[in-house]
């Protein structure tokens, strides 16, 4: 944490000026106070004559005494919550930039909840743990310090009371936080699961509503809010127990004081004001310890928190960086040299010794059953995962060689569930490429099949789009991610069933625009349907995690018994639709 802190020192170091100030004003106003009330309210040294001089002089000055603690006061506070809120804005921005760089399963492993959670909450714990650490310590231990000091200052007697109730209450203090230590990281873990669900019901809300299943999800997150409520309500009753424990001993100090007060007074060894002072310098000093629990409160929750937050800041991407900087003679070439792959902590392959290779220019269609490795396959391209055997090679290079940000500058993709923001239709497709020309992001869509309707709209390019993309249709969707793919300078472009939305005729439009348009361009598709893949140069058929066959559309005809079987199942289905 020191790292985080330690540019912003010289606030934390003013702010602790500014406290000691404010501390010693707050010291300083109970010692005069006794001899106001002594000299100028009772006038013991002039016979029991008031002397309102000096109860007018006195007076002001305490005012004048009371306003410059303020100013301290206040000077302390701009300058600890400058500190904790840059500290804090650091914190998350170098956390959001390691997720970045996570793998897909980093982000699994971590889950989308807790690392909403960790970079929220958490690191606003963290930021309280730093502002109460620089505010609090400083406090509490000078106003702890100062008021024993002039307990002692004022009547021994009373310094020594100050000192009997001190181990009770740092025991009371003790048990507090012993009890509520183990519950602040739990805590956190039942907000990562408020989080969650949260996460998990909005994004699927449409299912949600589909299924009927509201009440259900109502109960779960009730289930779940529960649980937080039940852990943070054990923790307000430790500290709501506490707090009448200490009033008892505050009040059995206090008690203690007027009861050998009142005797000094009468053997005229102490007076009247001295009393008074005591009194409120034992007020002090609780408030100090009060202050001191909640001090150790925060750190405790805060310190459970940056141990979360500090999880994150520690971990290394999985996918280490190459330093191949993408400049090859080769463009568009894709090799994969008996490549295998298993998704982490799994020990089956879904990807068993693939060989294949694709040339520049040239389009690949994939085919398969559902769960055959179609997608896998496509992923190891760009390097989203890492093969467990053997090697990918884009350009001839092998992809764990490259930088990540160059191998994924030749390669655009376009996925069948199209992820669009909240900005305009003309931003998303030009999220790849944000200085293209309006003349390029209008080509980008005509080659999409996007442009016609996104000119029909009201406000054409410039219409904003919904969260999510709820304002658009699938295949609207999905064109325009098409079109973001297209736009991009690349030269491999991978269409993860990325038509499935699309009618045929506005597919066929689609690839017979790319082969014109992007000629020199190679692409990868993944396709479901023989209509959309029978056009392609070759097609791969994919079954058991390997290529079982691979060739022309007439070839695999004549060769291939899965593709023969799949072709014979949509033809069937054409024509049984067309009978009725």
């Amino acid at each position: 944490m020191w790292k985080y802190i330690r540019p912003y020192l010289p606030y934390a170091v003013f702010a602790a000026l500014c406290m000691v100030g404010e501390v010693s004003m707050d010291l300083l106003q109970p010692d005069i106070m006794s001899r106001l009330v002594d000299e100028g309210v009772l006038g013991i040294s002039s016979g029991g004559v008031p002397n309102i001089n000096m109860v007018l002089v006195t007076g002001a000055a305490m005012l004048g005494i009371a306003l410059l603690g303020c100013l301290f006061g206040s000077t302390n506070n701009v300058f600890v919550q400058n500190a904790g809120q840059r500290v804090g804005n650091d914190m998350r921005k170098d956390c959001f930039k390691k997720i970045m760089g996570f793998s897909f399963p980093q982000v699994e492993r971590f889950g989308t909840g807790s690392l909403i959670t960790r970079v929220t909450n958490d690191i606003t714990q963290v930021q309280n743990f730093v502002s109460m650490f620089v505010r609090g310590l400083i406090r509490t231990s000078l106003l702890t310090i100062g008021s024993v000091f002039f307990l002692f200052r004022l009547n021994t007697v009373f310094g020594l009371i100050s000192l009997c109730a001190s181990p009770l209450i740092l025991a009371v203090i003790a048990f507090c936080i012993r009890k509520t230590n183990p519950l602040f990281p739990k805590l956190q873990q039942k907000l990562d699961n408020i989080n969650s669900i949260m996460q998990e019901d909005i994004s699927g809300i449409r299912v949600i509503k589909a299924c009927v299943r509201e009440v259900y999800e109502k109960l779960r997150f009730g289930k779940a809010n529960g649980e937080l409520i039940k852990t943070q309500l054990k923790i307000l009753i430790i500290f709501a127990f506490m707090n009448p424990l200490m009033n008892v001993l505050l009040y059995s100090a206090i008690v203690l004081i007027l009861f050998f007060g009142s005797a000094g007074a009468a053997a005229e060894t102490t007076t009247p004001g001295a009393i008074m002072a005591a009194i409120t310098y034992a007020t002090q000093l609780l408030n100090g310890i009060l202050m001191l629990v909640m001090l150790f409160q925060t750190i405790s929750r805060g310190y459970a928190s940056w141990k979360r937050v500090r999880e994150v800041l520690n971990s290394e991407p999985d996918l280490k960086d190459g330093d191949f900087d993408g400049r090859t003679e080769l463009c568009g070439s894709v090799e994969f040299k008996g490549a295998s792959f298993a998704f982490p902590d799994s020990d089956k392959n879904v990807l068993d010794g693939i060989s294949l290779k694709i040339d520049p220019g040239e389009t690949l269609a994939i085919m398969g059953a559902t769960g055959c490795g179609k997608s896998s396959l496509v992923n190891l391209i760009p390097r989203f995962y890492d093969v467990t055997g053997g090697a990918v090679l884009v350009d001839g290079i092998d992809v764990r060689e490259y930088k990540q940000t160059a191998l994924r500058r030749k390669i655009s993709i376009a996925l069948q569930k199209s992820e669009l923001f909240s900005v305009t239709i003309k931003e998303n497709i030009a999220w790849g490429m944000p200085n293209a020309s309006d003349d390029e992001i209008r080509e980008a869509a005509e080659i999409a099949q996007a442009a016609e309707f996104i000119e029909r709209t009201p406000k054409g390019y410039d219409t904003v789009v919904a969260e999510r993309g709820a304002s658009l249709s699938g295949g609207q969707k999905q064109r325009i991610a098409i079109a973001r793919a297209v736009l991009t300078p690349a030269e491999i472009l991978i269409m993860d069933d990325a038509t499935s939305a699309l009618d045929l005729k506005t597919e066929a439009d689609l690839y017979a625009a790319l082969k014109q348009r992007r000629p020199d361009m190679t692409k990868i598709i993944v396709v479901q349907r023989i209509a959309s893949a029978r056009n392609a140069d070759r097609i791969a058929i994919i079954e058991n995690g390997a290529v079982s066959a691979c060739g022309t559309h007439d070839e695999l005809l004549k060769t291939s018994e899965a593709y023969r079987d799949i072709y014979n199942s949509q033809m069937s289905e054409t024509e049984g639709g067309e009978s009725e």
